[in-house]
């Protein structure tokens, strides 16, 4: 079969987000009579090898370095950027959704019971700029946000010497009111941070709960302790870039807004596992609750749990956490239906069956009382708005 387009894929192997993003283009080109050109290289790294005397019908890359944007743009030749650093202007471009990233993190470390928070950023990155914003307008002046923010040194080279930081980061820590909730702008971040913790003897979670994104397997579980991570849609931001390129391929004219990628959810580890709330009943009952999210458990195996009888417990949840022991059982149950119905292709009866549903009906009514939806149009919903994405 004769390749219809010859497209350049100028995106790094090196980490776990462009890797998703290069298996999204990958399933996109593999439907299509697309021959796509790839070469192993790192971030920030400049692989000239494809602007020799190759011909190109189009561009997807993840545009880093300034002589990398100059190869590009005087190729001219239809491109889909997937980086935030937007150095060439004027071409669409497709990148995580990070306000959605912070509010998912800082919604996370709430249902912690996390009342300080902080972020921990790089500015050499623009997500880690947006980020930061984000995290300013939604936790606001009263968690006094000068103070809660830290950034590494302004640079013009990626690489940063961590050891030099050290002292620094462990004074920022020193100073942050305990226990604290952190936003790292990346897993890449996150880890030298839960190291310089472990340096130091600052213990995680009980008074630094961390949690990163990218949800990079390797540098998440290599940690001590492990460390949970917001989980972007990289495979999905990889198709919508092809399916964007694709059009222009065939002679449509994009404009340069930026195609924000919702991310699929949190990917709870140990660094974020502890409920930081003094009344350590309330603690202990939600523990409970978590660990039994796959059974249908009510309020009586709680108090089988805890030496409180539903009075006393009822009103310690509301004081501790402003909410019912009912209401957290549904709420904790409701997130585990949730990470289902979107992370996997089980069917209602299988799901119902995780977690301890006899009948799927109940599924579908206590769903819907929870979120507006029933399940299969939860699931239907977040399927076309990524369908929707790729078509805008």
């Amino acid at each position: 079969m004769v390749a219809e387009f010859n497209v350049a894929v100028i995106v790094e192997t090196s980490n776990s987000y462009a890797r998703g993003i290069l298996r999204g283009i990958h399933e996109y080109a593999r439907t299509r009579r697309w021959t796509l050109y790839l070469t192993e290289h790192g971030r920030h790294e400049i692989d000239e090898s494809f602007a020799g005397d190759w011909k190109f019908d189009g561009i997807i890359a993840r545009i880093e370095t300034d002589r990398m944007a100059r190869i590009i743009a005087a190729m001219e030749v239809p491109t889909v950027d997937v980086s935030a650093a937007r150095l060439v202007p004027g071409i669409p471009w497709v990148e995580t959704d990070d306000d959605a990233i912070t509010g998912l993190a800082l919604q996370h470390l709430r249902d912690c019971g996390l009342q300080n928070f902080a972020f921990f950023g790089d500015p050499f990155y623009n997500w880690s700029i947006w980020r930061q914003q984000a995290f300013e307008r939604i936790v606001g002046p009263s968690n006094g946000t000068d103070a809660s923010i830290f950034n590494l040194p302004v640079r013009k080279e990626p690489q940063i010497r961590w050891w030099t930081q050290r002292e620094t980061i462990r004074a920022w820590l020193d100073s942050l009111p305990k226990p604290v909730g952190i936003l790292a702008c990346y897993d890449g971040c996150g880890q030298p941070l839960l190291e310089i913790c472990r340096y130091f003897e600052i213990k995680v979670p009980d008074e630094v709960a961390i949690v990163g994104v990218d949800n990079d397997e390797l540098l998440c579980e290599i940690t001590t302790p492990t460390m949970s991570s917001i989980e972007p849609n990289a495979y999905h931001a990889g198709a919508v870039a092809a399916e964007m390129l694709d059009r222009m391929m065939h002679g449509a004219t994009l404009s340069d807004t930026k195609h924000a990628i919702a991310p699929l959810g949190v990917r709870k580890r140990v660094s974020t596992d502890v409920m930081a709330v003094a009344d350590r009943h309330v603690a202990d009952a939600v523990a409970f609750i978590r660990d039994n999210a796959h059974r249908n458990i009510g309020v009586d195996d709680l108090l089988g749990a805890v030496p409180l009888s539903r009075r006393v417990l009822e009103a310690r949840f509301r004081q501790a956490l402003n909410r019912s022991p009912h209401q957290e059982i549904l709420r904790v149950r409701t997130d585990a239906a949730r990470d289902l119905l979107l992370q996997t292709e089980m069917s209602l009866s299988q799901i119902s069956d995780a977690l301890g549903i006899r009948h799927p009906e109940y599924l579908s009514v206590f769903f819907k009382k929870q979120t507006g939806l029933t399940p299969r149009e939860y699931r239907d919903r977040s399927r076309a708005r990524q369908r929707q994405s790729m078509a805008d």
